[in-house]
Protein backbone atom coordinates (compact mmCIF):
# COMPACT_ATOMS: atom_id res chain seq x y z
CA UNK A 1 0.00 0.00 0.00
CA UNK A 2 0.84 3.74 -0.53
CA UNK A 3 -0.40 6.96 -0.07
CA UNK A 4 0.61 10.39 -1.43
CA UNK A 5 -1.12 13.26 0.88
CA UNK A 6 -1.24 16.91 -0.98
CA UNK A 7 -2.57 20.86 0.45
CA UNK A 8 -1.54 23.80 2.58
CA UNK A 9 -1.81 24.97 5.85
CA UNK A 10 -4.37 27.70 4.65
CA UNK A 11 -5.10 26.48 1.10
CA UNK A 12 -8.96 25.25 0.74
CA UNK A 13 -8.32 21.69 1.31
CA UNK A 14 -5.95 18.89 2.17
CA UNK A 15 -6.12 15.52 0.08
CA UNK A 16 -4.65 12.05 0.15
CA UNK A 17 -5.17 9.15 -2.51
CA UNK A 18 -4.46 5.56 -0.90
CA UNK A 19 -3.97 2.91 -3.34
CA UNK A 20 -3.57 -0.83 -2.29
CA UNK A 21 -6.50 -1.44 -0.31
CA UNK A 22 -8.20 -5.57 -1.19
CA UNK A 23 -11.79 -5.12 -2.72
CA UNK A 24 -14.85 -5.65 0.12
CA UNK A 25 -13.16 -4.27 2.97
CA UNK A 26 -16.04 -2.24 4.66
CA UNK A 27 -15.69 1.60 5.01
CA UNK A 28 -17.36 3.84 5.62
CA UNK A 29 -16.73 7.95 6.81
CA UNK A 30 -17.38 7.54 10.24
CA UNK A 31 -14.10 5.74 11.01
CA UNK A 32 -12.12 8.61 9.12
CA UNK A 33 -13.87 11.44 11.32
CA UNK A 34 -14.00 9.63 14.63
CA UNK A 35 -9.82 9.92 14.34
CA UNK A 36 -9.75 12.94 12.76
CA UNK A 37 -11.61 14.35 16.20
CA UNK A 38 -9.30 12.48 18.42
CA UNK A 39 -6.35 14.53 16.40
CA UNK A 40 -8.08 18.10 17.16
CA UNK A 41 -8.42 17.41 20.81
CA UNK A 42 -5.75 17.55 23.80
CA UNK A 43 -4.64 20.06 26.72
CA UNK A 44 -2.26 23.08 25.04
CA UNK A 45 -3.38 23.39 21.35
CA UNK A 46 -3.93 26.51 20.06
CA UNK A 47 -7.11 28.40 18.42
CA UNK A 48 -6.80 26.73 14.58
CA UNK A 49 -8.52 23.59 16.41
CA UNK A 50 -11.33 25.83 17.43
CA UNK A 51 -11.63 27.16 13.51
CA UNK A 52 -11.31 23.84 12.56
CA UNK A 53 -13.65 21.06 12.74
CA UNK A 54 -12.23 18.08 10.29
CA UNK A 55 -14.21 16.07 8.53
CA UNK A 56 -13.67 13.95 5.70
CA UNK A 57 -14.93 13.17 2.30
CA UNK A 58 -14.27 9.97 0.71
CA UNK A 59 -14.23 10.97 -2.79
CA UNK A 60 -13.62 7.65 -4.90
CA UNK A 61 -12.84 4.18 -4.18
CA UNK A 62 -15.69 2.89 -1.76
CA UNK A 63 -19.06 2.16 -2.84
CA UNK A 64 -21.70 1.40 -0.61
CA UNK A 65 -19.99 1.44 1.94
CA UNK A 66 -16.97 -0.88 0.68
CA UNK A 67 -13.64 -0.56 -1.20
CA UNK A 68 -13.43 -1.29 -4.78
CA UNK A 69 -9.79 -2.08 -5.11
CA UNK A 70 -9.22 1.25 -6.61
CA UNK A 71 -7.47 4.44 -5.07
CA UNK A 72 -9.42 5.85 -2.55
CA UNK A 73 -9.00 9.43 -2.33
CA UNK A 74 -10.00 11.71 1.20
CA UNK A 75 -10.62 15.26 1.42
CA UNK A 76 -10.65 17.27 4.32
CA UNK A 77 -11.89 21.38 3.65
CA UNK A 78 -9.93 24.09 5.69
CA UNK A 79 -12.51 26.13 7.62
CA UNK A 80 -9.61 29.01 7.60
CA UNK A 81 -9.13 29.02 4.03
CA UNK A 82 -11.71 31.99 3.86
CA UNK A 83 -9.71 34.00 5.64
CA UNK A 84 -6.57 33.31 3.45
CA UNK A 85 -8.23 33.29 -0.35
CA UNK A 86 -5.85 36.32 -1.49
CA UNK A 87 -2.89 35.37 0.21
CA UNK A 88 -3.25 31.84 -0.78
CA UNK A 89 -4.77 32.48 -3.95
CA UNK A 90 -3.81 30.26 -6.72
CA UNK A 91 -3.88 33.43 -9.83
CA UNK A 92 -1.22 35.24 -10.03
CA UNK A 93 -0.71 39.05 -8.42
CA UNK A 94 -1.62 42.05 -10.38
CA UNK A 95 1.93 43.71 -10.47
CA UNK A 96 0.47 46.33 -8.27
CA UNK A 97 -0.60 43.91 -5.16
CA UNK A 98 -0.89 45.53 -1.91
CA UNK A 99 1.84 44.16 0.15
CA UNK A 100 -0.52 43.39 3.16
CA UNK A 101 -1.91 40.63 0.52
CA UNK A 102 1.31 39.53 -0.36
CA UNK A 103 2.09 38.68 3.37
CA UNK A 104 5.66 38.03 2.55
CA UNK A 105 7.41 36.12 5.38
CA UNK A 106 11.41 36.99 4.91
CA UNK A 107 12.31 36.24 8.96
CA UNK A 108 12.44 32.30 8.94
CA UNK A 109 12.03 30.67 12.21
CA UNK A 110 14.88 28.61 14.26
CA UNK A 111 14.01 24.65 14.30
CA UNK A 112 11.37 25.06 11.19
CA UNK A 113 11.70 24.61 7.52
CA UNK A 114 11.69 27.67 6.82
CA UNK A 115 15.46 29.07 5.66
CA UNK A 116 16.56 25.34 5.11
CA UNK A 117 13.48 25.17 2.49
CA UNK A 118 13.93 28.46 1.26
CA UNK A 119 17.68 28.05 -0.05
CA UNK A 120 16.46 24.85 -1.20
CA UNK A 121 13.26 25.80 -3.55
CA UNK A 122 14.62 29.35 -4.26
CA UNK A 123 11.76 30.59 -2.55
CA UNK A 124 12.42 34.49 -0.91
CA UNK A 125 8.94 34.23 0.76
CA UNK A 126 9.05 31.59 2.96
CA UNK A 127 5.32 30.82 3.39
CA UNK A 128 5.76 28.78 0.07
CA UNK A 129 7.98 26.61 2.78
CA UNK A 130 5.58 27.01 5.76
CA UNK A 131 2.78 26.67 4.66
CA UNK A 132 3.54 22.48 3.41
CA UNK A 133 5.93 21.91 6.15
CA UNK A 134 2.82 22.84 8.97
CA UNK A 135 2.01 20.17 11.00
CA UNK A 136 -1.64 20.71 9.42
CA UNK A 137 -0.60 18.16 6.99
CA UNK A 138 -0.53 14.98 9.25
CA UNK A 139 -4.50 15.65 9.33
CA UNK A 140 -4.97 13.93 6.25
CA UNK A 141 -2.00 11.33 7.56
CA UNK A 142 -4.49 10.36 10.09
CA UNK A 143 -7.38 9.66 7.72
CA UNK A 144 -5.16 7.56 6.06
CA UNK A 145 -3.92 5.95 8.97
CA UNK A 146 -7.59 5.48 10.11
CA UNK A 147 -8.57 3.63 6.68
CA UNK A 148 -5.39 1.49 8.05
CA UNK A 149 -6.88 1.16 11.62
CA UNK A 150 -10.42 -0.43 10.11
CA UNK A 151 -8.12 -2.76 8.42
CA UNK A 152 -6.48 -4.03 11.06
CA UNK A 153 -9.32 -4.00 13.60
CA UNK A 154 -10.98 -6.06 11.13
CA UNK A 155 -8.32 -8.31 11.06
CA UNK A 156 -8.50 -8.78 14.57
CA UNK A 157 -5.36 -6.46 15.21
CA UNK A 158 -5.91 -3.65 17.99
CA UNK A 159 -3.76 -0.61 18.29
CA UNK A 160 -3.70 2.66 21.23
CA UNK A 161 -1.21 5.40 21.96
CA UNK A 162 -0.86 7.15 24.91
CA UNK A 163 1.39 9.91 26.26
CA UNK A 164 4.03 9.13 28.74
CA UNK A 165 6.07 12.21 29.57
CA UNK A 166 5.65 15.65 28.81
CA UNK A 167 7.98 18.47 29.96
CA UNK A 168 9.82 16.02 31.65
CA UNK A 169 7.11 14.76 34.06
CA UNK A 170 6.94 11.01 33.00
CA UNK A 171 4.06 8.69 34.14
CA UNK A 172 4.47 5.74 36.79
CA UNK A 173 1.70 4.15 37.37
CA UNK A 174 0.60 2.71 33.51
CA UNK A 175 -0.27 -0.78 34.51
CA UNK A 176 -2.84 -1.39 32.10
CA UNK A 177 -4.65 -4.89 31.70
CA UNK A 178 -5.83 -4.11 28.57
CA UNK A 179 -5.86 -2.02 25.01
CA UNK A 180 -8.85 -1.63 25.54
CA UNK A 181 -8.48 0.02 29.15
CA UNK A 182 -5.72 1.80 28.07
CA UNK A 183 -7.95 3.69 25.72
CA UNK A 184 -10.72 4.37 27.96
CA UNK A 185 -8.52 5.90 30.52
CA UNK A 186 -6.37 7.93 27.55
CA UNK A 187 -9.57 9.04 25.66
CA UNK A 188 -11.04 10.50 28.88
CA UNK A 189 -7.58 12.60 29.59
CA UNK A 190 -6.56 15.92 28.55
CA UNK A 191 -3.55 14.94 27.68
CA UNK A 192 -4.14 11.40 26.75
CA UNK A 193 -2.02 10.46 29.69
CA UNK A 194 -3.38 6.96 31.60
CA UNK A 195 -1.22 8.41 34.96
CA UNK A 196 -3.97 10.20 36.35
CA UNK A 197 -1.78 11.99 38.91
CA UNK A 198 0.85 12.60 36.30
CA UNK A 199 -1.75 14.20 33.97
CA UNK A 200 -2.33 17.01 36.35
CA UNK A 201 1.60 17.83 36.89
CA UNK A 202 1.70 17.46 33.06
CA UNK A 203 -1.13 19.81 32.45
CA UNK A 204 0.45 22.34 34.96
CA UNK A 205 3.69 22.00 32.89
CA UNK A 206 2.15 23.16 29.70
CA UNK A 207 -0.48 26.26 31.23
CA UNK A 208 3.14 27.03 32.89
CA UNK A 209 5.11 27.10 29.56
CA UNK A 210 1.92 28.80 27.92
CA UNK A 211 2.52 31.65 30.47
CA UNK A 212 6.02 32.08 29.53
CA UNK A 213 5.31 32.03 25.78
CA UNK A 214 7.30 28.91 25.36
CA UNK A 215 6.64 25.93 24.29
CA UNK A 216 7.25 21.53 25.63
CA UNK A 217 7.58 18.36 24.10
CA UNK A 218 7.15 14.88 25.20
CA UNK A 219 7.03 11.12 24.61
CA UNK A 220 4.30 8.99 22.99
CA UNK A 221 4.00 5.55 22.76
CA UNK A 222 2.24 2.92 20.56
CA UNK A 223 1.30 -0.75 20.99
CA UNK A 224 -0.42 -3.13 18.45
CA UNK A 225 -1.55 -6.44 19.17
CA UNK A 226 -2.35 -9.45 17.55
CA UNK A 227 0.35 -9.13 14.74
CA UNK A 228 1.31 -12.78 12.85
CA UNK A 229 4.56 -14.11 12.98
CA UNK A 230 7.07 -13.24 10.64
CA UNK A 231 5.75 -9.71 8.94
CA UNK A 232 8.51 -8.11 7.48
CA UNK A 233 11.44 -9.48 6.38
CA UNK A 234 15.47 -10.08 7.72
CA UNK A 235 16.76 -10.35 3.87
CA UNK A 236 16.45 -6.83 2.84
CA UNK A 237 17.28 -3.54 4.52
CA UNK A 238 14.10 -1.55 3.28
CA UNK A 239 11.60 -4.55 3.88
CA UNK A 240 12.43 -4.42 7.85
CA UNK A 241 9.27 -3.83 9.76
CA UNK A 242 11.06 -1.69 12.59
CA UNK A 243 13.16 0.36 10.31
CA UNK A 244 9.81 1.37 8.46
CA UNK A 245 7.88 1.99 11.93
CA UNK A 246 11.23 3.97 12.56
CA UNK A 247 10.83 5.86 9.63
CA UNK A 248 7.34 6.74 9.76
CA UNK A 249 7.86 7.60 13.68
CA UNK A 250 10.57 10.29 12.60
CA UNK A 251 8.68 11.35 9.43
CA UNK A 252 5.94 13.19 11.89
CA UNK A 253 6.72 16.88 12.21
CA UNK A 254 8.71 17.79 15.18
CA UNK A 255 9.96 14.16 16.22
CA UNK A 256 13.42 13.09 16.73
CA UNK A 257 13.85 10.18 18.40
CA UNK A 258 12.54 6.67 18.31
CA UNK A 259 12.75 3.10 20.63
CA UNK A 260 11.17 -0.42 20.85
CA UNK A 261 10.35 -2.19 23.83
CA UNK A 262 13.16 -1.12 26.73
CA UNK A 263 15.17 0.90 23.59
CA UNK A 264 18.05 3.22 24.57
CA UNK A 265 18.41 1.29 28.03
CA UNK A 266 19.05 -1.85 26.23
CA UNK A 267 22.71 -0.59 25.88
CA UNK A 268 22.91 -0.15 29.27
CA UNK A 269 22.37 -3.69 29.95
CA UNK A 270 23.61 -7.40 30.03
CA UNK A 271 22.39 -9.66 27.19
CA UNK A 272 20.67 -11.97 29.67
CA UNK A 273 18.53 -9.20 30.21
CA UNK A 274 17.63 -7.45 26.77
CA UNK A 275 16.60 -10.43 25.14
CA UNK A 276 12.91 -12.52 25.05
CA UNK A 277 13.54 -16.15 25.96
CA UNK A 278 11.01 -18.17 23.90
CA UNK A 279 8.31 -20.63 25.00
CA UNK A 280 5.67 -22.78 23.27
CA UNK A 281 2.24 -23.90 24.37
CA UNK A 282 -0.34 -25.87 22.58
CA UNK A 283 -3.08 -23.03 22.81
CA UNK A 284 -1.27 -20.21 21.53
CA UNK A 285 1.64 -21.59 20.12
CA UNK A 286 5.33 -19.87 20.06
CA UNK A 287 5.45 -16.82 22.53
CA UNK A 288 7.98 -14.84 24.63
CA UNK A 289 8.35 -15.22 27.85
CA UNK A 290 8.94 -11.07 27.96
CA UNK A 291 8.43 -8.20 25.44
CA UNK A 292 11.79 -6.33 26.13
CA UNK A 293 12.53 -5.74 22.49
CA UNK A 294 9.16 -4.49 21.81
CA UNK A 295 7.67 -7.88 19.34
CA UNK A 296 10.08 -7.47 16.92
CA UNK A 297 13.02 -8.93 16.03
CA UNK A 298 15.78 -9.49 13.09
CA UNK A 299 13.10 -6.84 10.94
CA UNK A 300 9.98 -9.04 11.51
CA UNK A 301 7.35 -9.26 13.91
CA UNK A 302 7.49 -12.19 16.67
CA UNK A 303 4.19 -12.46 17.25
CA UNK A 304 4.25 -9.88 20.99
CA UNK A 305 3.20 -6.94 21.38
CA UNK A 306 4.98 -3.90 19.04
CA UNK A 307 5.75 -1.65 22.10
CA UNK A 308 7.29 1.53 19.85
CA UNK A 309 7.92 5.43 20.82
CA UNK A 310 8.45 8.63 19.77
CA UNK A 311 9.87 11.82 21.01
CA UNK A 312 8.21 15.08 19.93
CA UNK A 313 10.62 18.01 20.51
CA UNK A 314 8.87 21.24 21.50
CA UNK A 315 7.33 22.95 18.66
CA UNK A 316 9.27 25.50 17.66
CA UNK A 317 7.01 28.64 16.98
CA UNK A 318 6.96 30.59 20.05
CA UNK A 319 5.22 34.00 21.62
CA UNK A 320 8.72 34.80 22.44
CA UNK A 321 10.89 34.01 19.74
CA UNK A 322 14.13 33.42 19.33
CA UNK A 323 16.51 35.10 17.10
CA UNK A 324 16.60 34.91 13.62
CA UNK A 325 18.19 37.51 10.22
CA UNK A 326 16.07 38.53 7.63
CA UNK A 327 17.03 37.35 4.07
CA UNK A 328 16.32 40.43 2.55
CA UNK A 329 17.78 42.91 5.06
CA UNK A 330 20.52 40.31 6.86
CA UNK A 331 19.74 42.51 10.03
CA UNK A 332 18.96 40.17 13.08
CA UNK A 333 14.80 40.05 14.04
CA UNK A 334 13.19 38.33 16.56
CA UNK A 335 11.50 35.33 14.52
CA UNK A 336 7.90 35.47 12.51
CA UNK A 337 5.54 34.35 14.95
CA UNK A 338 2.54 31.72 13.37
CA UNK A 339 -0.43 30.83 15.48
CA UNK A 340 0.45 27.80 17.12
CA UNK A 341 0.34 25.33 20.16
CA UNK A 342 2.12 25.59 23.56
CA UNK A 343 2.12 21.60 23.42
CA UNK A 344 1.04 19.19 20.81
CA UNK A 345 1.90 16.39 22.07
CA UNK A 346 -1.09 14.65 22.85
CA UNK A 347 -2.84 15.30 19.67
CA UNK A 348 1.10 13.66 18.36
CA UNK A 349 0.02 10.77 20.13
CA UNK A 350 -2.33 10.29 17.72
CA UNK A 351 -1.06 11.01 14.49
CA UNK A 352 2.04 8.71 16.04
CA UNK A 353 -0.61 5.95 16.28
CA UNK A 354 -1.96 6.47 12.62
CA UNK A 355 1.51 6.46 10.88
CA UNK A 356 2.46 3.07 12.86
CA UNK A 357 -0.97 1.49 11.83
CA UNK A 358 0.01 2.65 8.04
CA UNK A 359 3.15 1.16 8.30
CA UNK A 360 1.88 -2.17 10.00
CA UNK A 361 -1.06 -2.32 8.05
CA UNK A 362 1.14 -1.79 4.61
CA UNK A 363 3.08 -4.77 5.66
CA UNK A 364 0.18 -7.24 6.45
CA UNK A 365 -1.08 -6.15 2.64
CA UNK A 366 2.96 -6.86 1.17
CA UNK A 367 3.14 -10.24 2.95
CA UNK A 368 -0.41 -11.93 2.22
CA UNK A 369 -2.84 -11.88 -0.35
CA UNK A 370 -4.65 -8.92 -0.21
CA UNK A 371 -6.78 -8.41 -3.80
CA UNK A 372 -9.97 -9.17 -1.42
CA UNK A 373 -10.34 -8.57 2.01
CA UNK A 374 -12.16 -11.99 2.59
CA UNK A 375 -9.05 -13.86 0.52
CA UNK A 376 -6.66 -11.79 2.76
CA UNK A 377 -8.40 -12.84 5.74
CA UNK A 378 -8.21 -16.29 5.40
CA UNK A 379 -4.54 -15.75 4.12
CA UNK A 380 -3.63 -14.72 7.58
CA UNK A 381 -5.94 -17.23 9.29
CA UNK A 382 -3.78 -20.01 7.39
CA UNK A 383 -0.79 -18.63 8.44
CA UNK A 384 -1.47 -18.37 11.91
CA UNK A 385 -2.56 -22.31 11.74
CA UNK A 386 0.74 -22.56 10.48
CA UNK A 387 2.92 -20.95 12.19
CA UNK A 388 1.00 -22.35 15.67
CA UNK A 389 1.97 -26.08 14.26
CA UNK A 390 5.71 -24.98 13.23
Amino acid sequence: MRYLTAGESHGPQLTTIIEGLPAGMPLVVEDINTELARRQKGYGRGRRMQIEKDQAMIKSGVRHGKTLGSPVALVVENNDWKHWTKIMGVEPLDEGAEEEIKRKVTKPRPGHADLNGGIKYGHRDMRNVLERSSARETTVRVAAGAVAKKLLKLLGIEIASHVIEIGGVKANSINFTSLKELQEVTEASPVRCFDQEAAEKMMKAIDDAKDNGDSIGGVVEVIVEGMPIGVGSYVHYDRKIDAKIAAAIVSINAFKGVEFGIGFEAGRKFGSEVHDEIAWEAEKGYYRKTNRLGGLEGGMTNGMPIVVRGVMKPIPTLYKPLESVDIETKEVFAASIERSDSCAVPAASVVAEAVVAWEVASAIIDHFYSDRFDGLKASIEEHQRYAKEF
